[in-house]
């Protein structure tokens, strides 16, 4: 798909801002542009950002309830009263439970953890549920990562005896539930600094409180940074203030001394011995965590989390390794199936602004997935919807820039349950009601999404030459991890490059082209690798000059050391 290239453009101001950071960083003047463009005007704010520590971590008491939240848990523990531990069944609910019952089982016994079956239970918290907690003497749930509109069932819950502390990201509803705290940064009116903590950042920030107040050191505590760093990544949370401090700190925890369960993992899908990066965490970590929610029951990636024997966390491991295995099986055959619709009713190339897609059919833990995949080949807010306990349930997916949230809520009358992020969002409602809501969401999307927000792009950041790309430049940048949205790789373009000569095609079918550029403003030879590129081999390889646009990356090898290679992401013929 061909994609725009939007080149940079700074204010006088950020030239001004990006002049005087230049001199911070004489040996490499591109980087002052690169972190004005990330809202780092100041040397102070440089230094924090290229060196992240937990001492930068906010005050958890700045947000709203966490006073009344860490009363209600104290009380509950002097009292000794049964806490539960209860969290949604995906990567970031499964970490953000395995975290808050890690943390409390070091100083309290009446606990215990629940993680709802996708299918049997659905998401968010159920009266049955409660009936059976109330049956079992528990007095307090502490619900991470949903919760924030279970106004209902938290009522339900009161009069059962049992109060909740809420800990969600999610966008609430203007009326909150009853519950004995609520911690969302996103709140209306909260002053807390970072609004998007993923779930799991919302436990961690419970147990830092926690800690303070009982006058506990939270050195164990950061060692679980880890589980929140899987979460960040997998949730695809902003990578900027709080989330990249503990991003940061985590990583290098999953690089040094993982748990025993996130051990077992990295060990099982073949990452034991090599750096881990956040594409490890969202390509191979994440999904088996995920998979486990998907095709049986999360609670099963929670013991992994928790576990206490290495014995235990590789069966275990194994076990949700398979699982993954069966996901892709799925996940291939209902994308197709997908694709075979709409091929069919003649949306392919259709003038219309969404897809909105339902078999009753297909695999409930799916189908999320398959809306990624429609929106990334579609470019369209995407809509998958299969049949699940008597209602059609759903995973909608949206493209850059554009809110899915409100397209959904814009149609709130006809659903029977929503909840979400700005680009991703689960729902469900009758069948009946499938072609009115199929008509509306349509409606809206095609009244208020942009003529930019229907093409994909490409964000260059900076003109680079070949001469530019020195070690001190590829140092400096290496500083900018971890990467995550508000904080990308930052993509190059380099202008009116060359094959040097050597240049190949490669690959199974030879799709791929493995590159040997040279540029006018220096005699080195840059490696590159242009992934389904071949259609532009004749042109390369004929010594015509063209434009890149690219990351830089850097591929350890054992025994030769690291070499530099570009990720080429689109190639143009040079116009003179």
């Amino acid at each position: 798909m061909t994609r725009k290239w939007n080149y940079p453009t700074l204010s006088n101001e950020d030239k001004r801002l990006g002049a005087e950071l230049a001199r911070r960083f004489a040996n490499c003047p591109q980087v002052s542009d690169l972190l004005v463009q990330r809202g780092i005007t100041t040397i102070d704010a440089a230094e924090r950002f290229f060196h992240p520590s937990v001492r930068d971590l906010h005050d958890p008491f700045l947000m709203p309830d966490m006073t009344k939240a860490v009363e209600r848990l104290n009380r509950a523990m002097g009292a000794k009263e049964r806490i539960m531990v209860y969290g949604d069944y995906d990567v970031d609910g499964c970490t953000a439970v395995a975290l808050v019952y890690r943390y409390l089982r070091n100083f309290y016994s009446e606990l215990d953890y629940y993680i709802p079956t996708r299918y049997d239970e659905g998401y968010g918290i159920t009266r049955k549920c409660i009936d059976e907690f109330a049956d079992q003497g528990v007095k307090l749930v502490i619900i991470l990562d949903c919760g924030i509109k279970a106004n209902e069932e938290i009522a339900y819950a009161a009069e059962r005896g049992i109060d909740f502390i809420i800990c969600d990201h999610h966008k609430p509803d203007t009326e909150l539930p009853r519950a004995a705290a609520i911690l969302n940064p996103k709140l209306e009116g909260s002053p807390y600094p970072c609004p998007h903590l993923s779930g799991c950042g919302v436990g961690y920030k419970l147990m830092q409180a926690f800690s303070i107040s009982n006058g506990i050191a939270t050195a164990e505590l950061e060692c679980m940074l880890d589980l929140v760093a899987v979460s960040i990544a997998a949730d695809i949370v902003p990578m900027i203030d709080e989330n990249r401090v503990m991003a940061y700190v985590g990583l290098k925890r999953l690089n040094t001394n993982p748990n025993m369960g996130l051990r077992a993992i990295i060990r099982t899908c073949g990452l034991g011995g090599k750096e881990i990066t956040i594409n490890d965490v969202i390509f191979k970590i994440g999904p088996r965590i995920n998979a486990s929610g998907r095709m049986q029951s999360g609670s099963e990636a929670v013991e992994l989390l928790v576990a206490r024997d290495a014995k235990e966390a590789n069966r275990k491991s194994i076990e949700i390794d398979q699982y993954n295995k069966d996901r892709k099986e799925l996940d291939k055959r209902i994308t197709e199936e997908a694709n075979a619709i709409l091929e069919e009713r003649g949306e392919v190339h259709s003038p219309k602004k969404s897809i909105v897609i339902y078999n009753k059919h297909w695999h409930k833990g799916i189908i999320g997935i398959v809306a990624s995949r429609l929106t990334e080949l579609y470019y369209k807010p995407s809509v998958v919807l299969t049949l699940s306990n008597g209602l059609a349930t759903g995973s909608s997916r949206s493209v850059q820039g554009f809110d899915i949230y409100k397209a959904v809520e814009s149609t709130r009358d006809l659903l029977e349950n929503f909840g979400g992020h700005t680009y991703a969002v689960g729902l469900s409602l009758k069948e009946e009601n499938i072609p009115e809501f199929t008509r509306r969401f349509e409606e809206f999307v095609a009244t208020n999404i942009l003529p930019e927000q229907t093409t994909p792009q490409i964000d260059i950041d900076a003109f680079l030459s070949f001469s530019e790309i020195t070690p001190e430049f590829v140092a400096t940048l290496r500083l900018f991890n971890p990467f995550g949205p508000g904080n990308r790789k930052p993509t190059f373009c380099t202008r009116r490059v060359k094959d040097f000569g050597t240049s190949k095609l490669v690959g199974k079918n030879l799709e791929h082209i493995k590159l040997e550029l040279v540029d006018d403003t220096s005699g080195k030879v840059i490696n590159g690798i242009a992934f389904n590129m071949a259609s532009y081999f004749e042109h390369i390889h004929s010594g015509n000059p063209f434009n890149i646009c690219y990351t830089i990356e850097e591929n350890k090898h054992p025994n030769a050391g690291t070499a530099l290679q570009l990720l080429v992401k689109q190639i143009r013929a040079a116009v003179e």
